[in-house]
């Protein structure tokens, strides 16, 4: 009866009531809930350090602010956050290009490892990965005299003073 008194003076159950022992040393909480803790801790900050940036950025431009739901982890509820509106709008101009990284941009077929990335910027499965087959906007020409251009440059020699 005397060691399960002891065990029980030195062993914490987890503050989280997770069923696990917790440790002074890691504020009465089992390793598991403690890591979760600091990720939140340190998920908080880098929000906090990202709304001044953009406080700080959005002085000099345009005073409207958006309010955004930023997703925490571990199922965390959301916190809104003040954006401006450029900022806002940014990501959901980069979205769809990387949304359609898995597919063919001219017939929306999946090619994964596979597609085909053309100088234009987009990648096309096997069929469209030619340029005439997608009507591509990439100027080669212009492209490769530029390439000549580089690769050459204009020697010209100096003149000759004839004097006889």
């Amino acid at each position: 009866m005397a060691e399960e008194g002891r065990c029980q003076e030195g062993h914490r159950l987890c503050a989280n009531n997770c069923g696990f022992f917790g440790s002074p040393a890691t504020l009465n909480l089992c390793s598991k809930c403690y890591r979760d803790s600091r990720l939140k801790e340190e998920h908080a900050a880098s929000a906090k350090i990202a709304v001044e940036k953009s406080l700080a950025s959005s002085s000099s431009g345009s005073p409207s602010a958006v309010a955004v739901a930023v997703p925490c982890p571990a199922g965390e509820a959301t916190s809104p956050v003040a954006l401006t509106s450029l900022e806002a709008a940014a990501p959901s101009q980069t979205a769809p290009v990387a949304s359609q990284t898995g597919r063919c941009t001219a017939c929306r077929k999946r090619v994964g490892l596979t597609g085909f990335k053309c100088r234009c910027g987009a990648t096309y499965c096997g069929t469209h990965r030619y340029p005439e087959q997608h009507g591509c906007t990439f100027d080669f020409k212009v492209a490769g005299r530029e390439a000549i251009a580089r690769a050459n440059p204009v020697v010209k020699a100096r003149k000759l003073d004839n004097k006889i």
